[in-house]
């Protein structure tokens, strides 16, 4: 959070009534958005209705002891958060305090109210190298210089949106701190390392492009069957227990993003506990570097006050947009919208709004819009090209996929995986239902796949498609006659698609091997087991009784093909074993 100064902050008003996150003050001389101090402790707080005299305010801090007659101050500025290097490798609160600095000026993990820090540190030292000389033509948004932020991430020095531009008067090398001035313009403006962005408001770009490459997850199921694009928006609801956020870690682990922006939002403590443990100990398999030198996590868990949540999300987006005008592909990970929705939903109660359905607020709709829509593949203001990726864990309760957020969400999203609470009982993971399921950038996403992979990927999966589908159909019957009951061909075609279930939409998230498919072997065990149904047809079709064709020795092995490192020798021999021992029957 940006910090005002001292000359900048004014007491304004006074406390007229408290009620939770919500604090009414009277004869405060301020505009909606603004962000505030409230109470003798300081408590930072926001600007969200006036009404005459009266001035609403929703605190992002614990309300408790604060009452009527406590002074108000108005800082005159909406939320912002810092932007410059030093933001990977940090774990924030949701309105851009790091948690460490906190925790260090505290002297205990339990953090004393009213407590703040910038965003960034603003006395740090960074090597900065420049890209333009004395009498270049700058203009809003150009690179002028480079930091090393991190071993694996470049930090490019941006001109702020909000300068004129003009010639670079006067550009070094050395060692800053953010908030000296490293290249100065003829006009008299001065470029830092560091900026302010207001949250809610988009940062601005060129131009909004067509995605056309998928953001590659390393999970069978996302990337064979429904896959997001760079840029693309995506919703994973489901019910408790059934693999949100496993999902998530898996994507920010290992999807092929530069740069990923991890929101918790009102999630329980011991789940972001697990992504501060396990992402400093994992090695980026692009670069072999720690993960979390790409990465910035913003905890803001389930024992957080309320009102913080409806402002993390906002603070992650515009942290991802920062990076995105750099040119670098960002995946911003929510988990989940629901809590975020859940928050508007007790602060606009507490304003005593008109419900909608479900109690949630009239505005939900258009707020998860809002939102989403910040997502995409840009042409940045200075000609780069970067994107953010979406992708929103949804909450319903009890699983119930007609709730508000998950019915608005699916208007937005481009891609939805829907999680499935039996399949995650019968410990079938990830639990994604592949009849409910969808992806709409299947189709302009295809020419990748064909161009980097192989050329009938598009008809490999569509016969993987087809055969689920006719297996969801068959498994009526089932239920009624028995498997026994049916004709040879479609028990045949049962047993296909349970090594499609076992093999290829199964993975073990916590095998080395198995964690991470690349695009490649995802192909390669699809075509295996394609390679099992045409040679088992044709058996039939000579007469083999099913039993004995379900009864080779090759191929159980189908379903070893995700754990094995040096797969494509093994996916080859296996192929070449299902041929002959099914031949040898007739």
């Amino acid at each position: 959070m940006s910090q005002a100064t001292q000359d900048s902050v004014r007491e304004d008003g006074i406390i007229a009534s408290v009620s939770g996150p919500v604090v009414t003050a009277r004869d405060l001389d301020a505009r909606m958005n603004d962000v505030v101090y409230v109470g003798d402790e300081g408590l930072m707080g926001e600007v969200i209705e006036i009404e005459g005299d009266l001035t609403t305010i929703q605190v992002y801090e614990e309300t408790s002891g604060v009452g009527p007659g406590e002074p108000v101050e108005n800082t005159g500025e909406p939320l912002t958060v810092d932007l410059g290097p030093g933001m990977l490798d940090a774990i924030y609160d949701g309105v851009q305090r790091p948690l460490d600095v906190l925790e260090s000026k505290m002297g205990s993990p339990y953090l004393d109210r009213g407590v703040d820090a910038p965003g960034i540190d603003l006395e740090k030292k960074w090597e900065f190298e420049p890209t333009v000389s004395e009498g270049d033509e700058v203009a809003p948004g150009d690179v002028v210089g480079t930091v090393p932020e991190t071993v694996t991430i470049e930090h490019k020095v941006m001109v702020p949106p909000d300068f004129e531009g003009g010639e670079v008067a006067a550009a070094e090398a050395g060692e800053f701190s953010v908030t000296e001035a490293v290249v100065e313009l003829d006009n008299g403006e001065e470029v830092t390392m560091h900026q302010e962005w207001p949250v809610r408001k988009a940062r601005p770009s060129k131009e909004k492009k067509t995605p056309r490459e998928p953001l590659v997850s390393g999970q069978r199921i996302l990337d064979g069957l429904f896959p997001i694009a760079k840029g693309g928006t995506a919703a994973i609801p489901g019910p408790f227990g059934s693999g949100k956020t496993v999902t998530q870690h898996q994507l920010a682990k290992w999807a092929d993003a530069d740069i990923v922006v991890y929101v918790g939002c009102g999630e329980r403590g011991n789940e972001m506990t697990e992504v501060i443990e396990d992402f400093p100990e994992l090695d980026d398999p692009k670069t072999g570097n720690p993960l979390m030198a790409r990465t910035s996590l913003i905890a803001n868990t389930s024992n957080m006050p309320v009102a913080a949540r409806e402002s993390c999300i906002y603070t992650g987006i515009t942290i991802a947009e920062y990076y995105r005008d750099m040119g670098y592909d960002v995946a911003l990970m929510a988990d989940s919208t629901s809590r975020w929705a859940e928050a508007m939903r007790e602060i606009s109660s507490r304003l005593e709004e008109m419900p909608g359905e479900e109690g949630y607020p009239a505005y939900l709709a258009a707020r998860l819009s809002e939102f989403y829509e910040r997502a995409g593949y840009f042409t940045t203001v200075n000609g780069n090209e970067g994107s953010v990726s979406v992708i929103g864990a949804v909450s319903p309760p009890g699983g119930d996929f007609s709730e508000p957020v998950t019915q608005n969400t699916l208007r937005i999203v481009k891609t939805f995986w829907a999680l499935d609470a039996d399949l995650a009982e019968r410990r079938h993971f990830p639990a994604i239902n592949w009849n409910e399921s969808y992806s709409l950038y299947q189709d302009q996403l295809d020419p990748w796949f064909v161009e980097n992979v192989e050329d009938d990927w598009p008809e490999e999966r569509q016969w993987a498609v087809d055969v689920l589908d006719e297996e969801n159909e068959l498994q009526e019957i089932v239920q009624l006659v028995g498997k026994d009951a049916l004709p040879e061909d479609q028990q045949l075609t049962l047993e296909v698609a349970r090594y499609l279930r076992e093999a290829y939409l199964q993975q073990n998230a916590f095998h080395p091997t198995d964690t991470y498919c690349e695009p490649e072997k995802t192909y390669g065990i699809l075509t295996a087991i394609h390679t099992f149904n045409d040679e088992a047809f044709k058996a039939l079709e000579a007469g083999v009784p099913v039993e004995e064709i379900q009864a080779i020795e090759a191929v159980p092995r189908l379903n070893r093909i995700g754990v094995q490192e040096d797969w494509e020798a093994y996916i080859e021999d296996l192929k070449e074993e299902i041929t002959e021992q099914l031949r040898e029957l007739y």
